[in-house]
C-alpha cells in the first residue's frame, strides 16, 4: 500500500513539473520550447560562425582560379605575406570587416562576386585585367569611406611610434594627423598590382583629398617618440659632421702635401732653367704661387657645410607638382612643405635608385655614381661673397649614348650655383627644379625638329640650336604640369610677351646663375625665359685637382652689377642650391643639391655666409 501512494505521489509531481514547464513562458514560448530553442541556437550558431570563418580563409578565398593565378600572385611578394615579424593579413583582414553587422553586410555582398564566378566575367587574365581598376576603384572608395578600417585594424594612427619610420613617413604620418588623411590615400598597391596611375586626375583629387571628419588629435605618445628620434638623429649628424671634418683634415693635409710636391717640382725645374740661363741659356723665370681667387683667405679658418648632391634623372619640375609621380607632390604644392623636409636623410638611396634607372630615368649611364659628398664653404669682405666647394674625383664612365663617352670632352666638370629671385612658384619649396623642365633637353618631351619647326618664332627669341634649356614657369603663358589628355607636358614655345618679360626681369622674377667651366673660367648667367649669359664679367672662378679632389672657388660681388644679377644684403635670406656636372657631362645629368637658406652673418641659415 506504501509503494502504491509513493509511485502515485511521484507521478503527480512529474505531471505538476511538466504542468509547470508548459505554464511557464518565455517570451510568450513554453520554458520547455525555450530551452529547445536555445540549444539549437547554440548549434546553429556555431555551425554559421563556423561555416562563417571558413570563408575568411586564405584557402577558401583562392580556391578558385580568378584569384589564385591573378591577385594572390601578386600578394605573395608582399611584405603583407612575408615579413620579418612573421605576421600576415591574408585576404579576409583586408577585406572583411570585423563589426557583425558589416561583416554581415560585404557577405550579402560578396553574392555578386558568386555571380560573377557563374558567368565568367574575370575567369581569363584577359578579363580579369579589364576589369581590374573597376573592382580596385570599388575596394578604394569603401576604405576611403570608412577611414580604411581594416587597415586600422592592425595599424593604428595612435599606436605609431615615429622613432621607428623613416623621416618622409613621419611627416606625412604627421600630416595625416592633422588634416585627416586616412591610409588609403598613400597606400594603394600595397599588397596587389598598383593600378592608381589609371585614375584620372579628377578621381585622384577627389579620392586623396583630406578628410576633416578624420582628423585627429596628435597623441602624446607620438609626440615624445617623434622628440626621441629627433634627439638622437641630432646626435648622430653631429658624429657625422666630426667625422667628415676629421676626414676633410686628412683630406686637406693629402692637398698639401700634393701642393707642396708640386710646388717642389716647380721649383727644382725653375732652378734647372736659372742654371741653363746662367750657362746662356734660357732667362730667368721667377715661379709664382699664383694666389688665385680669394687667395688671401684662410680657408681653414671658415666653417665647413658637408652637403649630399644627387643625381636626379628626369625628375623634372613637373614630376615634382604631380601626385602620380611624386608621391610628396601634395605636402609640397598644398601644404607649402620644403623637399628637404622629407627628404633630407635619403638623398644617397634616391640618388641610387635614378641612377640605376629604377626610377625617373630611361637612359641611365652604367657606373655613374648617383651622389657626391661635398664640402662647401661660404665669406665675404665688404665687396665680395666667395663660396669653395670641395669633393672627390671618381672615375670615368662613359655616356653609352654619345660618341667617345664624353658629353663635354673640353670640361671635366662643371659647376653651378642658383640664387632665387621674387615670386616664383614653389621656389622656397624645390629651390632650383623650378628651373627644370619636362621638355629640357634630354628630358621625355624636348621637342623634335619638327616641333621646333612649327614654332620659328621661339627661335628668333631663344636660343634653341641645343635643345630647349632651364626656364621658369613665370615666363610662359601656360606650363602643362600633368599632361592631361596626351598633352606633352612643359611649355617651351609658349613665351610671354617681351615687354611682360622684361617687367619680371626688373622685378626680380628671375634665377641669378653663377657657374664654373674649365675652358671658359666664371660664367655670370641668369634664368627667366632660358638660360641666358651675362657679358658683364662679374663673377670670378677657377678650379683645380690636386690628386683626387677637386677645388673649386667662386667670387661675385655683393652688390648686383646687372639685371640678372641678385644683390646679396644683411638681414635677408636667400633661397639657393647647387649642381656639378662631372666626368665630362651636360645638360641634365649633373648631380644636384635641394634647396639651402643662405645669409649673411646670420647663424640661424643653413648656409651662413661669415664676414672675414
Amino acid at each position: 500500500m506504501s509503494d502504491n501512494s509513493e509511485n502515485s505521489t511521484k507521478v503527480a509531481s512529474e505531471k505538476g513539473m511538466s504542468a509547470w514547464l508548459k505554464r511557464t513562458l518565455i517570451f510568450g514560448v513554453p520554458l520547455t520550447g525555450a530551452a529547445l530553442f536555445f540549444v539549437f541556437g547554440i548549434i546553429f550558431w556555431g555551425g554559421f560562425n563556423t561555416a562563417m570563418e571558413a570563408t575568411n580563409t586564405m584557402p577558401f578565398c583562392i580556391s578558385c582560379h580568378e584569384m589564385e593565378n591573378n591577385v594572390y600572385e601578386e600578394y605573395k611578394p608582399t611584405i603583407h605575406h612575408q615579413n620579418r615579424t612573421g605576421v600576415r593579413a591574408t585576404c579576409s583582414d583586408c577585406h572583411v570587416p570585423d563589426p557583425w553587422i558589416h561583416k554581415m553586410v560585404r557577405k550579402v555582398e560578396a553574392s555578386k562576386e558568386v555571380w560573377g564566378k557563374i558567368t565568367g566575367t574575370i575567369n581569363t587574365k584577359e578579363k580579369f585585367e579589364a576589369k581590374r581598376l573597376t573592382l580596385a576603384k570599388r575596394v578604394w572608395h569603401t576604405m576611403k569611406k570608412t577611414d580604411s578600417r581594416e587597415c586600422r585594424n592592425c595599424h593604428n594612427f595612435e599606436s605609431m611610434a615615429p622613432e621607428f619610420q623613416k623621416p618622409r613617413a613621419r611627416k606625412q604620418h604627421l600630416n595625416a594627423f592633422k588634416t585627416g588623411q586616412t591610409c588609403i590615400d598613400c597606400h594603394k598597391g600595397i599588397a596587389h598590382k598598383n593600378v592608381r596611375d589609371l585614375l584620372t586626375d579628377e578621381e585622384l583629387e577627389a579620392l586623396e583629398a583630406p578628410n576633416p571628419d578624420f582628423v585627429r588629435v596628435v597623441p602624446e605618445s607620438y609626440l615624445a617618440s617623434l622628440k626621441k628620434i629627433e634627439a638622437i638623429e641630432a646626435e648622430q649628424a653631429k658624429a657625422e659632421e666630426e667625422a667628415k671634418k676629421a676626414a676633410s683634415e686628412a683630406l686637406k693635409a693629402k692637398i698639401a702635401k700634393a701642393v707642396e710636391a708640386a710646388v717642389a717640382k716647380e721649383k727644382a725645374k725653375a732652378a734647372a732653367a736659372s742654371a741653363g740661363a746662367a750657362s746662356g741659356g734660357a732667362k730667368d723665370g721667377a715661379v709664382s704661387s699664383g694666389a688665385g681667387i680669394g687667395g688671401d683667405i684662410d680657408w681653414n679658418a671658415v666653417d665647413e657645410k658637408s652637403m649630399t648632391l644627387f643625381y636626379p634623372g628626369q625628375a623634372s619640375f613637373e614630376w615634382v607638382q604631380y601626385g602620380k609621380n611624386h608621391g610628396g607632390a601634395r605636402p609640397v604644392v598644398k601644404a607649402g612643405d620644403r623637399c628637404t623636409t622629407c627628404h633630407a636623410k635619403e638623398l644617397k638611396d634616391m640618388g641610387a635608385k635614378i641612377v640605376s634607372g629604377e626610377k625617373a630615368e630611361e637612359t641611365p649611364i652604367p657606373g655613374k655614381r648617383g651622389h657626391i659628398d661635398m664640402t662647401l664653404q661660404a665669406t665675404h669682405d665688404q665687396e665680395n661673397l666667395y663660396i669653395r666647394m670641395q669633393w672627390e674625383n671618381a672615375a670615368h664612365t662613359p655616356v653609352p649614348f654619345v660618341d667617345g663617352g664624353k658629353m663635354d670632352p673640353d670640361n671635366q666638370v662643371k659647376v653651378a650655383m642658383m640664387i632665387a629671385g621674387q615670386d616664383i612658384k614653389l621656389v622656397e619649396q624645390a629651390g632650383c627644379w623650378a628651373t627644370c623642365h619636362h621638355d629640357s633637353r634630354y628630358m621625355p618631351h624636348a621637342p623634335t625638329d619638327e616641333e621646333y619647326s612649327k614654332f620659328p618664332e621661339v627661335g628668333e627669341r631663344i636660343d634653341i640650336k641645343d635643345g630647349v634649356t632651364k626656364y621658369l614657369a613665370e615666363s610662359r603663358t601656360k606650363v602643362e604640369v600633368k599632361g592631361r589628355r596626351g598633352k606633352r607636358r612643359g611649355g617651351w614655345q609658349k613665351l610671354k610677351d617681351q615687354g611682360d618679360l622684361d617687367g619680371q626681369l626688373a622685378g626680380g622674377a628671375f634665377m641669378d646663375l653663377m657657374r664654373y667651366v674649365p675652358s671658359v673660367g666664371g660664367i655670370n648667367s641668369s634664368i627667366l625665359a632660358e638660360r641666358k649669359v651675362d657679358e658683364a664679367k662679374s663673377v670670378m672662378a677657377e678650379g683645380k685637382l690636386e690628386g683626387d679632389v677637386w677645388t673649386v672657388v667662386l667670387k661675385r660681388p655683393l652688390k648686383a652689377s646687372g639685371a640678372g644679377d641678385i644683390a646679396l644684403e644683411p638681414g635677408k635670406t636667400y633661397t639657393v642650391g647647387f649642381a656639378i656636372h662631372d666626368d665630362y657631362t651636360s645638360a641634365r645629368f649633373h648631380h644636384v643639391s635641394l634647396e639651402y637658406r643662405l645669409a649673411l652673418d646670420n647663424p640661424e641659415a643653413e648656409i651662413n655666409v661669415v664676414g672675414k
